[in-house]
């Protein structure tokens, strides 16, 4: 199949645009601008006052925590989880974590999202279900929480997430390994986890370092920080995909330099629970790969990436007094490129020849695209996911001209806000 992208305004590598066409053949892109004579399409994109850039990857997310969006908000991140989520969480069944990963996949692709990285469970077979169906891309683990009673259990349901998913959905799936958290995950726990990641070929998914309580309590109980107790687990060592990393030594961030640590950045979830301001800056600065989330629905309140780009923009220019401490261009890369690196897929995250044909056209009409001195600046700083027109994902059309082709919308709002109200009443 070849389509063609044509009269696009194009987000180019480096960070210039240009009208030009984009071919994509099967699931990749083969030109952008002109096409050779031979090349023929079978469908043509017309894409006149449209901005195309890389589809934006998710790299931190909770899909089926959209299930309690405005559940349990205004708490500390604590007592949110104890006393009001993992309770509700322990009711869940197939068909929430499934209508509420729907729920996410027709927020993230109205929003220009192709790829997310999620961690939950259990049940996550139905999160794969929801990537196949929708036609995104996902990297997904099981969150294990190893002193839970059910540790052991989630445990052996991660590997087998892995051998039954990993590279399924066309290789639009990729499987990891979720251990929570340090402070769910006791050390020996943790050494298994990655002894049994590196000998399966998996990646680690976890959170780390997202409050200060957690850091202290680290230090107290093994004397010391996150960051060093994982490279003592071994789990640095698998490949590690690290969310939130707010509160880092410089020690810590020379582990994770050296471990090639990538991080998800989650400004929304972070400023709501008063977790802190990550070393964004800093970890640029390292060369720390360090991509963009959104966290879960449950503490942002959305899955809304173009509202987490403008979101480091500014928070980092206010916390550093710096106003290129993230600049615009910077912050596209952190949503798209890096996010790719992220979650380890090598092959998307830029609109150029050999890159996977995951693409999001913005409609250019309207006032907050007027006037356009500069597209990036706009789409970070004026935008909204509203304007987003079409999202390709693998060369496929997911959602033209603002309808949702591979979802039924209507009813799964319907049958997430039955499951919710029955989690929840």
């Amino acid at each position: 199949m070849n389509t063609l992208i044509s009269n696009a305004t194009v987000l180019l590598p480096d960070g210039t645009t240009k009208q030009t066409n984009i071919a994509v053949t099967g699931d990749s892109i083969v030109k952008i601008g002109a096409v050779p004579a031979d090349w023929k399409a079978d469908m043509i994109i017309d894409a006149h006052d449209k901005f195309a850039v890389p589809g934006f990857v998710n790299a931190h997310t909770h899909a089926s925590m959209n299930l309690l969006r405005s559940y349990a908000d205004d708490m500390k991140l604590m007592d949110w989880l104890q006393k009001e989520i993992w309770p509700v969480e322990a009711k869940m069944q197939d068909e929430d974590i499934y209508w509420g990963a729907m729920l996410a996949a027709v927020e993230m692709l109205r929003g220009g999202t192709t790829t997310f990285a999620d961690m939950y469970g259990p049940n996550m077979e139905k999160v794969a279900e929801v990537v196949e169906q929708s036609g995104m891309r996902g990297v997904l683990c099981r969150g294990i929480i190893g002193v839970a009673p059910n540790g052991e259990a989630a445990f052996e349901s991660n590997k087998k997430l892995y051998r039954d998913f990993n590279g399924a959905a066309e290789g639009r799936i990729t499987i990891m390994f979720g251990p929570h958290a340090p402070y769910t995950c006791p050390p020996d726990f943790l050494r298994r986890v990655a002894e049994t990641a590196r000998e399966m070929g998996a990646e680690i998914h976890i959170h780390l370092a997202e409050t200060k309580g957690e850091v202290e309590d680290c230090i107290k109980a093994y004397g010391k920080t996150p960051i060093a107790l994982m490279e003592e687990t071994g789990i640095l060592s698998c490949g590690v995909l690290a969310a939130h990393c707010v509160h880092l030594t410089e020690d810590d961030i020379s582990l994770m330099q050296k471990y090639h640590v990538r991080v998800a950045h989650n400004p929304g979830s972070n400023m709501k629970l008063a977790s802190g301001i990550a070393p964004v800056p800093k970890l640029l600065a390292a060369g720390v790969c360090t991509a963009l989330g959104t966290d879960g629905a449950s503490s942002n309140n959305n899955l809304d990436m173009v509202e987490e780009m403008r979101l480091a923009a500014l928070l980092h220019k206010v916390d550093t007094y710096d106003p290129l401490a993230v600049p615009a261009f910077e912050a596209v890369r952190m949503a798209t490129e890096y996010g790719a690196r992220a979650v380890g897929l090598q092959d998307t995250g830029k609109l150029m020849a050999g890159c996977k044909a995951d693409i999001t056209l913005f409609d250019m009409h309207g006032a907050a695209w007027t006037p356009r001195h500069d597209l990036v600046s706009l789409l970070v700083y004026s935008a909204s996911a509203n304007s987003v027109d079409t999202v390709m994902v693998n060369g496929k059309i997911l959602m033209e001209k603002g309808e949702l082709l591979t979802l039924d919308e209507e009813r799964i709002l319907y049958e997430a806000n039955r499951c919710a109200e029955q989690l929840t009443k």
